[in-house]
C-alpha cells in the first residue's frame, strides 16, 4: 500500500523551495503575501463560510442519496470547498468557466441549482442547466477534454475583441478546471502549448487533491505541477487549497492578467480529496488512515471558522443560522430529486442543432414509431409496455 502528500506537519514551500502562497494558516491566523493581498472584508468571509458550509451540506446529501439508489453515482468535493469557492468568487459574470465533474461549489458560485447537478447524476438529463445563462460549462467527464474546450473558447473571445480593452464589463477570462491526474494527458498538454503560443485569456485551475483515483501524486510527476507552466511559457503559481482566501487573491489576479491581455496562467491549488473518488470507489484500499487525519486538521471550513470566531464578526447565532439554511438545503435537495420526472427520451433530439434539421426528424420519427411498437393498451385503454 502507498501513501503520498502528507509532508508530516509542514506544507510545501517551507522545505522543497517552492513559493506556496497561504493567506489564512490552519490555526486561523490571517498571514501577508508579497505578491497577493485579500481586498474583501469580513463580511465576504462570512460569505465564503457560508458558501462551504452549504456546498459541504450538498455533498453529504448527495451521497447519501445515491447510497439510497436515487442516484447513479457522485463525485464528492469533500475537503475542496475553499479551493472552490474561493476560485469561484473571483470571477466575473462575464467569464466563462469549464468545469470538470466535481466543480459542484464552483457550479453554486455561478447561480446553478444544485438540483441541476443531481439531475445530471441521477440520469434523467445530459445536464440541467443553461450554460450560456450562467457562463458555467456543462460537466465533463472525459479527462482533461475541457481544457481544450477553453482554449478555444478562449481564443474565440480574444477574437472577438474581449481582451485588454480596458472596460471592467467587457474584457473576459477563460477559466478551466482539472484535477492532478488530468495533468497527465495529452488533451492538456495540447491545452497549454496552444493557450501559451496564441497567448489566449485562460486560466487553468488544477486541484491537486493528492490521488488520480488510487494513483498518488508522486507517481505522477517529479516536479511541483505548477512548475510544468514554465516549460510551456506562462507562469504557474501554487496556492493553499484549503486556504479560501489564498485561492480567492491567487485566482483573482490570474483572472485580471488573462482579462489585460497577459495570456495563461497555471494554479495549482493544493488540496485533498476526503472523500472517495466517486461513490464506486473505496479509498481505504489504497490510502492510510493517517493520511486522512492529518487532512482533517487542515480543514478548510475549521480554519474559517476559528479566524471568524477570534476576529469577533461572527457568533454562535451566525453558525446556527448556516446550519439551519444547510438544512432547509438538504431537505429541498431530498424532495427534488425525488420528484424528478422520468425523461422522455424523444427530447434527446431536441438537444442536438438550435435549428430543426430534415435528417434529424427523419431519425426522430424512426424512433417515435421503433418506441410505439412496445405500446399497448390496457383494460382501461392506458398506454403501457408490453
Amino acid at each position: 500500500m502507498t501513501t503520498a502528500g502528507t509532508f508530516g506537519s509542514r506544507w510545501p514551500g517551507e522545505d522543497d523551495g517552492t513559493d506556496f502562497v497561504q493567506l489564512l494558516t490552519p490555526e486561523g491566523e490571517r498571514r501577508e503575501h508579497p505578491d497577493y493581498a485579500f481586498d474583501l472584508d469580513d463580511e465576504a468571509i462570512k460569505g465564503f463560510y457560508r458558501d462551504m458550509a452549504l456546498n459541504r451540506r450538498i455533498d453529504a446529501e448527495a451521497i447519501a442519496l445515491q447510497r439510497q439508489g436515487e442516484l447513479g453515482l457522485w463525485a464528492s468535493l469533500l475537503g475542496q470547498e475553499a479551493a472552490q469557492v474561493g476560485s469561484g468568487r473571483a470571477t466575473r459574470p462575464q467569464d466563462f468557466i469549464f468545469p470538470t465533474y466535481r466543480e459542484h461549489a464552483v457550479a453554486w458560485c455561478r447561480g446553478v441549482d444544485p438540483l441541476a447537478l443531481v439531475s445530471l447524476f441521477r440520469g434523467v438529463d445530459h445536464g440541467g442547466w443553461d450554460p450560456t445563462a450562467t457562463n458555467f460549462h456543462l460537466y465533463t467527464i472525459v479527462i482533461g477534454a475541457q481544457t481544450l474546450h477553453a482554449t478555444g473558447y478562449a481564443m474565440g473571445v480574444q477574437r472577438d475583441g474581449c481582451v485588454g480593452t480596458g472596460d471592467p464589463d467587457r474584457d473576459t477570462a477563460v477559466m478551466a478546471y482539472l484535477g492532478d491526474g488530468a495533468s497527465a494527458q495529452g488533451d492538456v498538454n495540447e491545452a497549454f502549448i496552444w493557450s501559451s503560443v496564441f497567448n489566449a485569456p485562460v486560466v487553468f485551475f488544477l486541484q491537486n487533491n493528492q490521488w488520480a483515483i488510487s494513483a498518488p501524486s508522486e507517481k505522477q510527476s517529479r516536479i511541483p505541477l505548477y512548475r510544468r507552466a514554465s516549460g510551456f511559457g506562462f507562469p504557474g503559481v501554487r496556492v493553499d487549497g484549503n486556504d479560501v482566501l489564498a485561492c480567492y487573491a491567487v485566482t483573482k489576479a490570474a483572472l485580471q492578467q488573462a482579462r489585460d491581455g497577459g495570456g495563461p496562467t497555471l494554479i495549482e491549488a493544493f488540496t485533498y480529496r476526503m472523500g472517495a473518488h466517486t461513490t464506486t470507489d473505496d479509498p481505504t484500499r489504497y490510502r492510510l488512515p493517517e493520511e486522512l487525519e492529518h487532512w482533517r486538521r487542515l480543514d478548510p471550513l475549521a480554519r474559517v471558522e476559528t479566524y471568524l470566531r477570534r476576529a469577533g464578526v461572527a457568533d454562535d447565532d451566525f453558525f446556527a443560522g448556516v446550519e439551519r439554511e444547510a438544512n432547509e438545503l438538504a431537505e429541498r435537495l431530498r424532495t427534488g430529486t425525488r420528484a424528478m420526472p422520468e425523461p422522455d427520451l424523444a427530447h434527446i433530439f431536441d438537444l442536438v442543432y438550435a435549428e430543426e434539421q430534415p435528417e434529424l426528424r427523419a431519425q426522430l420519427e424512426a424512433f417515435q414509431a421503433y418506441r410505439a411498437s412496445f405500446l399497448t393498451q390496457d383494460a382501461a385503454g392506458v398506454e403501457v409496455t408490453r
